[in-house]
């Protein structure tokens, strides 16, 4: 009776993936067909690409996590939240990157951010975010400590805290991940 309980969290899950990916990939493709926003083509292959994304991920995310976590409607809040956080980020991110640029008050360095985050898909959500942001990169992971080692465009003391480097990006990748 074991394993038709994990057959249907298997199914469960891979039936998450398997939507999610297919609208990521349909709002990413709106508007380039003619059957409304997309072509029959489109869709055929977007379906086919979340049959295979559903298959690969949902093994990987089903080893170690943990139903409630995924199921639960603040987590899918916060992961909103996140967004418009990373948003806002990005936007300061590239008008600093600019002005840097332009005036050439660049200071660069690699400086260690303490994340004491207890799971590697948060660690690996901020290290992503770091790098995706103009200015930072993240460099290293101590996967012992779970610290990152970033590089900053503008360092302004060796020892700063996460919020002068990433803002509140760890505080709400700790909400989603943790």
């Amino acid at each position: 009776m074991k394993k038709i309980g994990n057959m249907w969290f298997y199914m469960r899950i891979s039936f998450l993936v398997f939507i999610t990916s297919l609208l990521f990939y349909l709002v990413l493709t709106a508007g380039s067909g003619n059957i409304y926003l997309w072509d029959a083509g489109e869709i055929v292959f977007g379906i086919i690409a979340a049959f295979v994304t559903s298959a690969i991920m949902s093994s990987v995310a089903t080893e170690k996590t943990d139903i409630k976590k995924i199921f639960n409607p603040f987590r899918w809040l916060a992961a909103i939240g996140f967004m418009f956080v990373f948003l806002f980020s990005l936007a300061k991110a590239n008008f600093d990157v600019a002005y840097r640029v332009i005036t050439g008050k660049i200071k660069p360095g690699i400086v260690k951010i303490e994340t004491g985050f207890k799971t590697d898909i948060a660690t690996t959500m901020l290290s992503n975010a770091i790098t995706l942001t103009p200015g930072t990169l993240t460099v290293d992971i101590n996967e012992k400590t779970n610290c990152l080692y970033v590089h900053w465009i503008n360092v302004k003391n060796k020892k700063p805290k996460p919020d002068e480097v990433i803002g509140s990006l760890m505080k709400w990748t700790r909400r989603i991940a943790e």
